[in-house]
Parts: C-alpha cells; structure tokens; sequence
C-alpha cells in the first residue's frame, strides 16, 4: 500500500460508502472487531480533513471504537461485496468475521484493517454524538429507526491514507 494525503485522494466517497459499501475496524491484535457501513461521508471541519461514521451502541464494533482513540474506514470494491455482507450481517461476538471471510488482519500502528482493501483512512476520533428523535427535521428519517435504536456520530481526522499502488 502506498500513503497520500487526504487531499490527494481521488475517489467518490458517495459511490464507495453508499454502493460499495466500507468496513469499520477497531481494537488491536489481541481483539477487533469490524463491520459494514453504507452510511457516511467525508470533507473538511474544524480545519482538518475528517470522515464522518455513524454506528449504533448494540454493534460488537461499538465497544472497539468507544475504547480506543483510532479506528479504520477501508473499501475494497464490488469482488468483496459477499465478505462486506457476511461482516454486515453477523456479529463479531458469535464468530470470527475474518475467518470466515478470508480477509487478512494488518495491524496499523493505530488501528486494524484488512490487507484486500484497495482504500484505507486511519481516523483518530474527535467528536461524537448520539443522534435523537428531537432533533429529527424530517419526520422520514424516523423510518431507519425502530424502537429508537439512534446511531452515535463520530466525526474523525483522516490521519492517514493507504491506497493500493
């Protein structure tokens, strides 16, 4: 993998989250977990280049993430899309996704992700918060959430990017 700058990347982040899908991996070579996102984005705030990720509390990934400063956003194209679902769909805490999956852990000095992924953001977190029913604009929104099951938001610096060369 090589290393550029976030502004260097060239990519459709609405393409490769919302259609390609990315994982989500955190912890350390002792224990992590990952899981498939579709929801998220990426710009600039506070000065900084930041990714934007949104993850329940019930998630196994959420422990990692809640417990550690740094955490992964990797892509890895449409050849992966039945390994994307299988992390999206069972959880972390029953089996071991990379097992299952083939994918092959490397561990960053920060925070895992998978030798396949052909995009990889190392984020460090700086601010989160739980969205909420009051503050909902768009009463449609309300239709990805039942029984209140609200995602923490996580706004991270893109500390570092890794791309297939």
């Amino acid at each position: 993998m090589k290393e550029i700058t976030a502004f260097e990347l060239n990519e459709n982040i609405l393409n490769t989250v919302g259609r390609e899908w990315m994982l989500v991996t955190a912890g350390n070579e002792e224990k992590f977990n990952t899981m498939t996102v579709s929801w998220g984005g990426m710009g600039i705030l506070w000065n900084k280049p930041v990714a934007f990720t949104f993850i329940r509390p019930q998630r196994y990934t959420y422990e990692f993430i809640e417990n550690g400063d740094y955490f992964t956003m990797s892509a890895y194209g449409h050849d992966y899309g039945n390994a994307l679902k299988f992390c999206g769909t069972n959880s972390g805490r029953d089996t071991d996704k990379a097992r299952e999956t083939g994918l092959i852990p490397v561990f960053d000095e920060k925070a895992p992700y998978f030798k396949q992924a052909r995009l990889v953001l190392v984020c460090r977190k700086m601010y989160s918060q739980d969205l909420n029913d009051e503050s909902i604009i768009d009463e449609s929104i309300k239709a990805n959430y039942h029984g209140n099951d609200y995602h923490r938001m996580y706004v991270s610096e893109i500390v570092k990017v890794l791309v297939n060369d």
